[in-house]
């Protein structure tokens, strides 16, 4: 990458300004350094660093990196034999362990609440077991504030230099407090000279303290004199002084000789604590500009960029979204002067470098970026005098070198490409750059106002075009890209804006030919036809986005019933496994006992007891259980609704299309059976009813004979009934629970839920419909309690339908079920129809799904 070319990008600029946002000093310097990198694993490894740091920023509940001084140069001279690093040194690598230990120890907490492997890998790289040994030693010595400890020697030598400066100032109090000398001082305060405290004398007076001379004031008329008792004094200050700077040397002399092992370790660690730094700097960056970092095109994706700001725009930046197409690699960008063109295409570029940098990019989720080994950029006007380069010379130069060098992996930018020379010539030499670039399977980016480039960008299988917007009505740029279609250059327009005069502006319009006024028109056209197509694909996509929600809604949902289902049976299978085990123990007890000794009258009623509590606990289960049921059933039946409402909306899932619909069979209507009654002019009475069933077969005779309306029937002791189960006929003998009765079968007494039994008028004194049948064919003259028309054509399951509802008006039979199973729903649909147009029908539903489901219906006649 040249540096002339990051610097036309302003790529320099923006990697200071995230430069700013590091740590440590250390880290600054390496980053401002930094260019774009063309190892594309070394790239991605930067940015999910700087991803997982993103999310411990976006958490806010860790810290970061802690700012630390330079250590660098002194970690090679503590190396050195006997060397001796000063305090401020010492402590600066002190801070750095701290900070070092401080980021480990963040990362490991983050870890184990938000997915940052890649941070954590390269955090245990910190040896921060040596850190802590080398804290250790620096705690010894030094205290948090970077000040010297008050060690035992040093707090002796302390003393005595304490000590010394009392006596000094003790010798001088003599001869600044004497009366009689008060004439000789030029001042009764003692003065600080050269480190030693000195009385001023004046000259005068000079034999009447005795002293050495140590200083003469710029007069000449004061006499800086330090008397001979001080003098031995301040000698002795000066030894003590230098005796408490040797120990000093000393203990930072061991100190450095003691740190000097980790040099190497902490080496390392300077090293992995500035990549830290570094990333971390790129997150903090991104998280106040509102950036991301963008995708890697896979499998030879075409660079895409989604509302795209160029970041120095700052919130003035108008997104824009720039797209190679598939299999195209050049981009021919047209419209208005100030539209915005050279702006998207440095964008673009700029974009591209910070990715390939590990900086994180101001685009929406989906961009993606590839790896570009060189960037060549022709931008902006190069004319120079010195070098006797005109404005189209100095293109030409930048353009000849891209046609060198440029390959399969280099981005290539053209501002206003064939512009400052001949128009006819320019466009020509303008084909032929992009025909070579072409070949070259560069990625190009091209600016230009020439009308041929843009016929050129639709004839050219490998170019698109793309424009910048301009507002017809405020005739401004609203810098936004439109994709797929040239632009007009707006040039009156602007030069109208721009205040030319009008009589001007009209003459230029005469000049202009009608073909290139059809262009203009056309390209017009162009525009409004895309962004009618823009809108369509966003309400599309929309709507996509609604069924794709809703298919998953609805799959949540199947699920959740499936598990309700299984749920539902695993704990019914077990109470009634515990029941049956609790049972059978108090069976055996009971048995026991009654083994042991004659029956009495006690345990004659403590089994005639277990078994009422038995009944109970059934009856109180079974309704539990049923309770449960209707709840699963209210569940199945919302479920069949949404089921219904994705199959009108076309969203049915199945394997073979799960999406956007179904294609429906379509088959012969068949008529309902309301039609069916209709066409065949039949009504129901009483008499008819009976007589049904001896029309359908001729080899039968009918007697009818009292046609009374029969009692209603009760359940109460008493009263004759038939066990559904069994088909066995029975008695009500006592009612033993909340819908459950003592029932009388033959030589069996059993108990039985009310929905298990049928009343029946056998046994019963009153006139009931009599039908005398001769059965030639072999027929039952009885209704079926299940009547089976599996395997049957409609036709015949409905004849055979009719026989059994005209047998059960004959024998006034209220319930009985029809098994006509689930197939394609034809045969069930058919009886579904006889039955909700039959007039003695009260009532018909689906068996619950362990009886058969929708393959069995259930009948209740009036």
């Amino acid at each position: 990458m040249h540096d002339k070319t990051l610097e036309e990008l302003a790529y320099f600029r923006i990697r200071d300004q995230i430069a700013s946002f590091c740590a440590s000093e250390e880290s600054y310097e390496l980053f401002i350094h930094k260019k774009p990198l063309t190892d594309s694993e070394q790239i991605e490894f930067l940015k999910s660093l700087g991803r997982e740091w993103s999310t411990i920023l976006n958490d806010g509940n860790y810290a970061t990196i802690q700012n630390w001084l330079p250590i660098h140069t002194f970690l090679k001279l503590c190396q050195a034999q006997g060397a001796s690093l000063e305090l401020e040194q010492l402590f600066a690598i002190y801070g750095f362990c701290n900070a070092a230990i401080s980021a480990a120890n963040s990362i490991n907490s983050a870890s184990k609440s938000l997915p940052v492997k890649n941070l954590l890998s390269l955090s245990e790289k910190l040896p921060v077991q040596t850190l802590n040994l080398a804290l250790n030693e620096f705690s010894r010595v030094i205290n948090k504030d970077g000040s010297l400890k008050d060690l035992p020697v040093i707090r002796e030598i302390r003393a005595k230099i304490a000590s010394i400066r009392s006596e000094i100032a003790a010798s001088l109090k003599k001869f600044t407090s004497d009366t009689t000398l008060a004439p000789a001082l030029a001042s009764n305060v003692p003065v600080l000279k050269g480190d030693r405290q000195l009385i001023a004398v004046k000259a005068n007076q000079r034999n009447r303290i005795n002293g050495i001379v140590h200083e003469v004031s710029a007069s000449g008329q004061t006499l800086y004199i330090e008397p001979e008792e001080a003098v031995r004094k301040n000698n002795e200050l000066i030894q003590e002084e230098f005796h408490l700077q040797s120990e000093m040397r000393k203990i930072l002399t061991d100190l450095t000789a003691k740190i000097a092992p980790f040099a190497l370790e902490l080496k390392e660690a300077l090293l992995t604590m500035e990549q830290l730094d570094q990333t971390c700097a790129t997150a903090k960056w991104a998280r106040q500009y509102d950036c991301i970092y963008t995708g890697a095109c896979m499998d030879d994706e075409p660079p895409a960029l989604i509302n795209a700001r160029h970041p120095l725009l700052g919130t003035e930046a108008v997104p824009i979204t720039m797209e190679f197409f598939k299999g195209k690699r050049v981009l021919i960008i047209t419209g208005a002067n100030t539209g915005g063109k050279t702006v998207a295409i440095k964008t673009f570029a700029l974009l591209a470098m910070m990715n390939q940098s590990g900086f994180a990019v101001p685009c929406g989720e989906g961009s993606r970026l590839p790896v570009f080994n060189s960037i060549f950029a022709d931008i902006g006007d190069e004319q120079s005098i010195d070098q006797s380069l005109s404005t189209f010379s100095a293109h030409i130069k930048n353009i000849a070198a891209a046609c060198r060098h440029a390959d399969s992996k280099s981005l290539v930018l053209l501002d206003e490409l064939g512009s400052g020379t001949d128009p006819q010539e320019g466009s020509a030499i303008s084909m032929a750059v992009l025909n070579e670039l072409i070949q070259k399977k560069a990625f190009v980016l091209v600016t230009t106002h020439q009308g041929v480039l843009k016929n050129f960008g639709y004839t050219n299988e490998f170019c698109t075009n793309a424009s910048v917007d301009f507002d017809d009505t405020s005739l401004r740029p609203t810098y936004r890209l439109l994709m797929g279609i040239p632009g007009k250059s707006h040039a009156l327009d602007i030069a109208k804006r721009s205040g030319l005069p009008s009589d001007i502006i009209k003459k230029a319009q005469a000049f202009i030919t009608n073909n290139q006024t059809d262009v203009s028109t056309l390209i017009q056209g162009l525009t409004q036809k895309h962004n009618e197509v823009l809108e369509l694909e966003k309400s599309a996509r929309s709507r996509e986005a609604l069924l794709a929600e809703k298919e998953l809604k609805f799959e949540q949902k199947l699920i959740r019933l499936h598990e309700k289902e299984i749920e539902l049976k695993e704990r019914q299978n077990r109470e009634s496994a515990d029941f049956v085990s609790s049972t059978r123990k108090e069976l055996e007890n009971l048995v026991r006992t009654l083994r042991e000794g004659e029956i009495t009258r006690e345990k004659t009623l403590g089994v005639k007891s277990f078994i009422h509590n038995m009944q109970d606990n059934l009856a109180e289960e079974e309704l539990s259980l049923e309770q449960k049921k209707n709840e699963l059933d209210a569940q199945k039946e919302a479920f069949e609704k949404e089921m219904s409402f994705r199959s009108e909306n076309g969203i049915l899932i199945s394997k073979d299309n799960s999406k956007h619909g179904s294609s429906k069979k379509k088959t012969k209507k068949k008529p309902s059976t309301k039609e069916a009654f209709a066409n065949a002019k039949v009504s129901y009475t009483e008499e008819e009813a009976a007589l049904l069933y001896a029309k359908s077969n001729s080899t039968m005779a009918v007697g009818i004979k009292n046609m009374a309306k029969p009692p209603k029937l009760e359940f109460v002791p008493g009263a004759a009934v038939i066990h559904v189960a069994t088909k066995t006929k029975g008695t009500l003998i006592e009612k033993s629970g909340r819908n459950v009765w003592q029932v009388q079968l033959g030589s069996m007494r059993m108990t039985v839920k009310e929905k298990d039994l049928v009343l029946t008028y056998e046994g019963q004194s009153v006139t009931t419909v009599s039908v005398e049948m001769a059965d030639t064919d072999g027929l039952k003259s009885r209704p079926e309690f299940e009547l089976r028309l599996l395997g049957q054509r409609e036709e015949e399951a409905i004849k055979a339908l009719e026989r059994q509802l005209a047998l059960c008006r004959m024998n006034n039979f209220k319930t009985f079920s029809i098994i006509h199973g689930k197939g394609n729903g034809i045969l069930q649909q058919a009886v579904w129809d006889y039955l909700g147009e039959y007039p003695g029908v009260k009532k018909f539903y689906f068996a619950r799904p362990e009886d058969g489901g929708t393959g069995k219906t259930y009948v209740e006649l009036n």
